[in-house]
């Protein structure tokens, strides 16, 4: 542009801000820790919901994608149903016996839509991929919401901690898209955690204008926890004990007058009863009726969970499927979290010692700034009207949300039979309680700078805490990651092998067979094979010893039926549902009926005592497919003439397709648990095989003259 030319810049004029409607300024320091340092500086970054929601999206999007079935329990109990309630046909355990009814259909049900619309357009196992999407979008929503709420109500650096502890667990990554009541029981817990976090108030004038306040938090927070027990696994109602004690004994943002505090108290137990009510009507009714309609009976499905596990006795409960030290918790913590657990485990006594060496780190910042207003307005001194106020001090507040770890693991850990899916619904309270002691353990460092060097100043811009933190959550970081890759070099073979089934073996049969059909284009371009014809074969897939890892009849074509074969394992097997409603839609009258015949009806093969029912055996002759595990370097005394090494009978069976599996037995812990490229040479590695049975081969791969599709 040349010189001594004056332009004229023009700019729109910004809309009014309607009435009423006037933008808040972000308020800073108002959570439950205080920065010592830098109060004036730029916040911390913190990303907004959206962005920390895609963030994780991310991660569970390929959770979803790659992680393993981890527990039996999942399969047979949630996968197997949903598959029956879409497709007719399925694996039923004695837990959907009507005479027992301790799985509630009205959890299965909940996802039935998400596996049935990709059923109308594609395939099964695009379903099973839905469900478990589904999964990780609700995941990543509700960890966001819950960072969300420890940024706003603890503080911003506490957030940005927990957000990358959430993001890089590899107990996340296991536990977010597993289709577990406990799974269920995670994400409302995290959701009524993130209402939790906000201080109780009947008075919203005391808080940031943001906060839920007063009965809408009491009411979120209520139907968020109730969801979990109801729905999901009635047990999690325990991580809302410390919510309870905070409604109904800590005065919170509240100024309780010392004279008159029952009016207080009503006010509420009030809110609380009212809030519970609702939750009740709103979750009980619902799934009371759902499952009353299934089984045909009354039944309450959280109450049976509940007298079957609390009051099931030794011969009949939970006992009867193994029992595990007291250390079992801790040592499984260690591998889904490494350096996160002692962290974790350690927040109450750092907030302890914080709060009597450091008290100023340790301030409600919302109180505060309530104060200073009524201090302006009354002419007096902050510090006065905060003592006037005798509300709950910060250090209470915060203990109160760290409980609820500490009351999960105690009570868990007292439990003779413990599963690793149990501890689910704490898994996020793992990275919260973590993500406090860093905090804390970051500000130990500063006032030690400080008194050291007697320079707030220089503590301000020195970069130490920050690298402090940030190897903290690299080096557990990577670990998780390691952990997680570990996971899917060494046990992902089950699904690996179900996908080889469906897409490579299957094929290959119908075209040896002459039942694949010509294409006139390049074939390449043709999404899938159409499998149908297969159906003529009536083959038979056939699980021995390994029937605990099976994926489900989701990622097993519909014309194949999966049958068991004699093992060592001297317990009950799934039984298969009555067909009466297979090739039905559960869309249509007759479907939906003939699945509720089968849901009604008591099978005299089932029982709550563990015992073995014979009749869920075929003879192996009989397999067309058999799924093996055989570990070549283990001794031959090592294996029962009930489990013969398959995969080495050449004269009867031919491998199909093998992939590696981890004989941790007989690997070295370190490389076993983490994923060390270089040092994983030292681990042993079993065969995890695909075989077909030769002879039955033979005379089913000949060339068909009458094609399929003349």
């Amino acid at each position: 542009m040349a010189s001594g030319v004056q332009t004229i810049r023009f700019r729109g004029n910004k809309p009014a801000t309607p009435a009423g409607k006037q933008q808040q300024p972000k308020l800073r320091h108002v959570g439950l820790l205080q920065d010592r340092t830098r109060r004036t500086s730029r916040a911390p970054w913190t990303p907004r919901l959206l962005i920390a929601a895609r963030m994780l999206l991310m991660v569970r999007f390929a959770g979803a994608m790659y992680s393993n079935i981890t527990d039996c329990d999942e399969v047979f109990n949630f996968w197997e149903p949903l598959h029956f309630a879409t497709t007719g046909y399925g694996f039923q355990t004695w837990e959907l016996s009507p005479a027992y009814a301790i799985r509630s259909w009205a959890y299965v049900l909940l996802h039935a839509p998400f596996a049935l619309l990709p059923l109308q357009i594609l395939q099964k196992r695009q379903a099973f991929f839905a469900v478990r999407i589904l999964f990780a979008a609700t995941s990543a929503f509700i960890e966001a919401k819950f960072y969300r709420a420890v940024v706003d109500c603890v503080n911003e650096r506490v957030g940005r901690y927990l957000l990358f502890m959430l993001l890089t667990s590899a107990g996340m990554w296991n536990a977010s898209t597993a289709f577990l009541p406990s799974t269920f029981a995670m994400y409302t817990t995290m959701l009524g955690m993130s209402y939790f976090m906000f201080p109780t108030s009947a008075l919203g004038s005391r808080l940031p204008y943001n906060f839920p306040t007063g009965f809408k938090r009491v009411l979120y927070a209520t139907l968020s926890f109730a969801a979990g027990a109801v729905v999901g696994w009635p047990f999690s109602i325990l991580l809302a004990i410390p919510f309870v004690f905070e409604e109904l004994f800590l005065a919170g943002a509240d100024v309780v007058d010392a004279k008159s505090p029952g009016s207080w108290w009503m006010q509420r137990t009030t809110r609380l009863v009212q809030s519970g009510l609702i939750a009740a009507v709103a979750l009980i009714v619902p799934v009371l009726a759902i499952d009353t309609i299934a089984y045909g009976r009354f039944v309450l499905t959280p109450l049976n969970i509940v007298l079957y596990n609390v009051f099931g006795g030794k011969e009949r409960g939970p006992e009867l499927y193994g029992t595990e030290p007291a250390s079992f918790y801790i040592l499984n913590l260690l591998l889904n979290f490494n350096i996160l657990l002692p962290l974790a485990l350690a927040s109450l006594p750092a907030l302890t010692l914080t709060y009597m060496f450091d008290r100023e780190r340790v301030e409600a910042g919302f109180i505060r700034i309530f104060a200073q207003s009524v201090a302006t307005t009354k002419k007096t001194t902050t510090s006065a009207v905060m003592k006037a106020m005798n509300v709950s001090s910060a250090y209470t507040t915060l203990a109160v949300r760290l409980a609820p770890l500490y009351l999960w693991l105690g009570v868990l850990t007292a439990q003779p039979h413990k599963e690793e899916r149990f501890m689910f619904p704490a898994y996020p309270l793992m990275c919260f309680n973590a993500a406090v002691t860093l905090y804390l353990a970051r500000g130990w460092a500063e006032t030690l700078f400080i008194k050291a060097t007697r320079s707030p100043y220089r503590a301000s811009i020195t970069g130490m805490f920050s690298t402090l933190t940030r190897v903290v959550i690299f080096v557990t970081s990577l670990i998780s990651i390691s952990r997680i890759l570990a996971l899917n070099q060494y046990y992902h073979a089950p699904l690996s092998l179900a996908y080889h089934f469906e897409y490579h073996e299957l094929p290959r049969l119908l075209n040896v067979t002459g039942l694949l059909p010509s294409y006139e284009g390049d074939e390449r371009d043709e999404p899938t094979v159409d499998l149908a014809p297969v159906a003529q074969f009536n083959l038979s897939l056939c699980l021995g010893k390994e029937w605990y890892r099976f994926p489900g009849h989701f990622l097993v074509p519909n014309s194949v039926r999966v049958n068991f074969v004699k093992s060592a394992f001297d317990g009950q097997l799934p039984r298969h549902f009555d067909e009466d409603a297979a090739e039905k839609s559960l869309l249509s009258w007759d479907g939906l009926f003939r699945r509720l015949e089968v849901t009604r009806r008591v099978p005299s093969d089932l029982n709550d005592l563990n015992r073995e029912e014979v009749n869920r055996y075929v003879n192996v002759d009989t397999c067309d497919y058999l799924v093996d595990l055989d570990f070549p370097h283990r001794p031959a005394e090592e294996y029962s003439t009930l489990e013969p090494r398959y995969a080495l009978q050449d004269d009867k069976w031919e491998r199909i397709a093998c992939r590696p599996f981890l004989d941790a037995s007989r690997s070295p812990l370190l490389t076993r648990t983490l994923w060390l490229p270089g040092l994983d040479s030292r681990n042993s590695y079993g065969d995890y095989c695909l075989l077909l049975q030769k002879k039955r081969a033979s005379v089913r791969e000949t060339p068909v003259i009458k094609s399929y599709w003349s």
